[in-house]
């Protein structure tokens, strides 16, 4: 099938169940490294102004409510609180969200990559969604499960990818995008390693000019 690149008209953003109860069931990340991930994508979602659709289960549910910073960053955005279904489109708000946003590529990240994500993005494949599925913004109870999960979408047609490559990809480049520092500055706070990295660089710099 021939790409067609992420941008800001034909994408949307789909949470699934980033809830404190499940993160205490996952073991292919640690806790702290699905938080980075998944606010790192919810962050990229409002800085490009694209639709973002959460959805989780009850708020009295065992799993417990959202992460509290990834609420935070959501503020108003509606989260829609579904029975105990494990495929979101069971669900006819859920549903209706997806298709009033009207974008056909989904970007889609989830806890349990091979529970709710995982048959919810089938859902959205065989109702003809571009699905992307954002690895290091979901998490299963073990690696082999969540990389088994993502072979069985990749094999569904879904396209595996991380919250960095969604931004870049929807940004283009640095050089004439207005929002390319907002961009930077995300990737700086989500990934230390960068700033790290241009310190190191404009200090080589500095020295090789003295």
């Amino acid at each position: 099938m021939p790409h067609t690149p992420l941008t800001t008209d034909n994408s949307a953003v789909v949470l699934i169940d980033h809830e404190v109860g499940f993160s205490n069931l996952i073991g292919s990340h640690t806790i702290e490294e699905n938080l980075n991930g998944t606010l790192a994508l919810a962050r990229t979602a409002k800085l490009f102004n694209l639709p973002l659709i959460v959805t989780a289960a009850p708020e009295d549910f065992p799993a417990g409510p959202l992460y509290p910073e990834l609420a935070r960053v959501l503020g108003d955005t509606p989260v829609i609180h579904r029975p105990p279904l494990f495929d979101a489109f069971e669900n006819d708000r859920f549903a209706a969200a997806i298709e009033t946003a009207g974008r056909k590529k989904l970007i889609m990240a989830g806890i349990q990559t091979d529970i709710c994500l995982a048959l919810t993005a089938l859902t959205a494949l065989d109702r003809g969604y571009e699905v992307y599925i954002v690895v290091d913004a979901s998490a299963a109870t073990t690696k082999e499960t969540h990389d088994t999960a993502v072979m069985r979408l990749v094999q569904a047609g879904a396209i595996p990818v991380n919250w960095l490559a969604v931004g870049s990809e929807i940004l283009r480049g640095w050089v004439d995008q207005p929002l390319a520092p907002a961009f930077g500055e995300l990737i700086y706070e989500h990934l230390p390693s960068w700033r790290h990295h241009h310190v190191a660089n404009d200090a080589i710099a500095k020295y090789a000019t003295k």
